[in-house]
């Protein structure tokens, strides 16, 4: 019910969502019927889907991606504060999502790992927040740990133009949603190993988040007027420079702490 109705809405605005790198998803399951309601999880064909993170929609996106591509339900980390709100609670818990706690989140962690090796695709905001700059923020390890853990490959998605159409302190406009271009690369997969440096692998996660939005960029259907709100700092636009970015991010404090007060 949810892709459908994330399809439904792409639909009545015509958003155009144009992709590359394509041949770097998971292969559709071979036996898998026409009418099939969704893809089935089977051992040994997990992935971390790891998303950039600039708006609101970026998720959705790649959902309806992977939904295309093979009919697959990506099981997300959700914060508690999420899975405790009276209408998205209900959703969450229904579509089988993994929820972060208050605390540590160690319980998440090995809900998550177990499910890869069932065979989910577990997708994941690594830069745990929206990024101000509208480039790749510092990223969380869990997600090159899980995949280690688990043994399967992470997936980097970076979205590019859905932040357009929502994010922080720019509320849904139907008129900048209406046949908004939305860009969406997929890197090369990576399989890391167990004894892997894990910073440095996080790293380059990030790296192959930012090659991603780079190539969007690029080609990105739309001529931003100087000093758009969209853009980067460093190619005119407006959003805050990176330095910025750091400073409003640290007087706002821990995402985890802030939910834990509401």
């Amino acid at each position: 019910m949810i892709v459908r109705t994330g399809q439904a809405l792409r639909w009545l605005f015509r958003i155009r969502v144009i992709v590359t790198g394509a041949e770097h998803l998971p292969p559709a399951q071979p036996d898998m019927q026409p009418r099939a309601a969704s893809r089935r999880a089977t051992p040994g064909t997990g992935a971390v889907v790891a998303i950039t993170h600039f708006g609101y929609l970026d998720f959705a996106v790649a959902e309806l991606l992977l939904w295309r591509h093979n009919k697959a339900q990506m099981r997300f980390l959700i914060t508690q504060g999420a899975a405790d709100h009276w209408f998205a609670g209900p959703a969450v818990s229904a579509a089988g999502h993994v929820v972060v706690g208050y605390d540590t989140g160690a319980h998440a962690y090995d809900a998550a790992v177990q499910k890869l090796r069932e065979g989910e695709y577990i997708a994941i905001l690594p830069e745990a927040g929206v990024s101000r700059s509208f480039t790749v923020r510092e990223c969380k390890t869990g997600a090159v740990r899980m995949a280690a853990e688990a043994g399967v490959p992470v997936i980097p998605v970076s979205v590019w133009g859905a932040h357009r159409v929502m994010t922080r302190h720019h509320g849904f406009s139907p008129l900048r949603a209406w046949r908004a271009p939305v860009r969406v690369h997929v890197g090369e997969p990576f399989t890391p190993d167990p004894g892997l440096d894990v910073p440095a692998a996080t790293e380059a996660l990030r790296d192959a988040l930012q090659r991603g939005i780079d190539a969007g960029i690029a080609d990105f259907p739309l001529t931003p007027e100087p000093g758009a709100w969209w853009m980067p700092a460093a190619l005119g636009g407006g959003a805050p420079t990176e330095e910025e970015r750091r400073r409003l991010d640290q007087a706002e404090g821990p995402r985890r702490a802030r939910s834990r007060r509401r």
